[in-house]
């Protein structure tokens, strides 16, 4: 049994107390203890997801406990990518922290960050709906204490109504997997994809209203309408770079309905048959069209790219919806492709506001570092409204291709053309109010000037952009592999005898084998 899958997990839950406990008063310990250790999450992540590359799924059975009794850690394509994208993103987002000095603004930043990426490990690796239930509280207070961190009055009452609406989810969590246990006696997913097989076509409610309690659950966290209200107020008053790693955060959702409805309640089982399918697109358009609406009209920057954000996952979900090898392949792309750019976008607003002192789309006199700040949002905001030639645009034909045979083609065409229309009219506006039409302004001379944003900071926003740049030069390979791991997450066998301990080939089990 390898080790090395749990360790994503254990590394961030070590360092966090250890940076209270021994380097609570020392600022740059905690920084470099911090980089090093999400530096080495790139590294075993990166490591995992190579292993996994083949088809390779890979068990950790914590105290030797054999599934479906024993606490389980599985790396499989999807959870390595997921992992890995993770690490990624939080080493970016960790670099502008400290480059803009927000991590001293509050105390225990890194500390809260580690449990943070604790959270978010732990949710994409684990094998048993139970233990993604408790990942998703760690999740919830940790980012609490980063959403709250340097204080304030707004974005106190944002944190407020972040928390009720997550508790909700939580409650339902726990209605959910009651009656799943209720009904199957069990709560690890490779079982109880076998066990939902057994369900008499008679005595199949409390299962079917499990199934719907577990997907409303994973669209709040994923800020699916009309579960979305949480998530413009949380994510545009939070600190610019816990904004930025809430990118991954509505991913979370996304990857626990992918895992479960693909494992669990396949589209193609009895019980729960067309059950989802035909209310989670129609939801999905519209939380895309309300994303971009919310988009041409804000009048901040921030809540801008936070309406983005909702219409990001309106696609995504859009892509899910369909539950499709081709659907899901897409959806994947567009997940790597969305949560780099949003937080990307998040950064940018933050330079803005160091360099202008608001977020408000008026005219003001030229900025420090105006110009790279520009350049980076217009990278930025094509790539978020799948203009061409970066990824969201190769992301969008993705899904524009799945959904061709879908009964709601046409609608779905229809919504996601105007919806990209809508978007660049939005950022256009935007960028030419910020930074064009700024040129035209007189600077006043008895306005004290704001400092330059640090060159650290810049690093890592450009570190996301040129992120997205390879995602879109090696588009064809990115889209090869989740096209793979499309595939294996709709013939889950290797994943439930790997779980199961099951030799060989699973065939569907009978009542005789309970």
């Amino acid at each position: 049994m390898s080790h090395w899958v749990i360790l994503p997990v254990v590394l961030p839950a070590i360092l966090a107390p250890f940076i209270v406990l021994a380097a609570r008063y020392h600022v740059g310990i905690q920084r470099v203890l911090s980089v090093t250790g999400v530096i080495a999450l790139i590294a075993i992540t990166a490591g995992l997801a190579s292993q996994a590359s083949d088809g390779t799924v890979t068990l950790y059975q914590l105290g030797d406990w054999a599934a479906p009794f024993g606490i389980v850690v599985v790396a499989d394509r999807l959870s390595t990518m997921m992992v890995l994208l993770t690490a990624v993103l939080s080493l970016f987002v960790l670099l502008y922290a400290i480059g803009s000095g927000w991590d001293e603004r509050g105390r225990h930043f890194h500390a809260l960050y580690q449990f943070q990426l604790m959270g978010i490990m732990g949710a994409f690796l684990t094998g048993d709906l139970f233990n993604l239930f408790v990942f998703f509280e760690v999740l919830l207070i940790a980012s609490y204490g980063l959403m709250i961190h340097a204080g304030g009055n707004a974005r106190l009452r944002a944190g407020v109504q972040y928390v009720l609406f997550n508790l909700l989810g939580s409650t339902l969590f726990l209605f959910a997997l009651g009656a799943i246990y209720a009904e199957t006696g069990t709560l690890n997913m490779a079982d109880l994809a076998q066990r939902v097989t057994l369900i008499d076509a008679d005595a199949t409610v409390g299962i079917r209203i499990a199934s719907v309690l577990l997907i409303l659950v994973f669209a709040i966290k994923a800020a699916v309408v009309p579960l979305h209200f949480w998530l413009p107020s949380s994510y545009a008053e939070a600190p610019a770079p816990v904004a930025a790693l809430f990118a991954i955060m509505t991913k979370v959702g996304a990857y626990a309905i992918i895992r479960v409805y693909t494992l669990v309640f396949p589209p193609d089982l009895a019980v729960t048959e067309g059950l989802h399918g035909l209310w989670l697109l129609p939801a999905a358009l519209i939380s895309l069209a309300i994303g971009m609406v919310g988009v041409l009209a804000a009048k901040k920057l921030d809540r801008l790219v936070a309406f983005a954000v909702i219409g990001s996952m309106g696609m995504v979900m859009v892509a899910i919806a369909l539950f499709s090898q081709l659907g899901i392949a897409a959806a994947l792309y567009y997940i790597l492709h969305s949560t780099l750019a949003a937080a990307a976008l998040f950064l940018i607003t933050d330079l803005v506001r160091a360099s202008r002192g608001h977020l408000e789309l008026t005219t003001t006199p030229p900025v420090a570092g105006a110009a790279l700040t520009a350049g980076l949002f217009f990278v930025a905001a094509i790539a978020m409204t799948g203009l061409p030639p970066l990824s969201g645009f190769v992301g969008k034909l993705l899904i524009l291709d799945a959904a061709f045979t879908t009964p709601l083609a046409i609608w779905t065409w229809a919504i996601i053309l105007s919806a990209s229309l809508v978007s660049v009219v939005g950022f256009a506006r935007a960028g030419s109010t910020v930074f064009w039409k700024a040129q035209s302004v007189e600077p006043d001379p008895e306005a004290e000037p704001h400092p330059a944003p640090s060159a650290l900071s810049y690093a890592a926003v450009g570190g996301l952009v040129a992120m997205l740049i390879l995602l879109t030069v090696f588009a064809g390979q990115v889209h090869r592999y989740t096209t793979t791991m499309a595939e294996q997450l709709f013939a889950p066998d290797d994943y439930i005898s790997t779980v199961l301990d099951t030799p060989g080939k699973l065939s569907k089990p009978t009542t005789e084998d309970h």
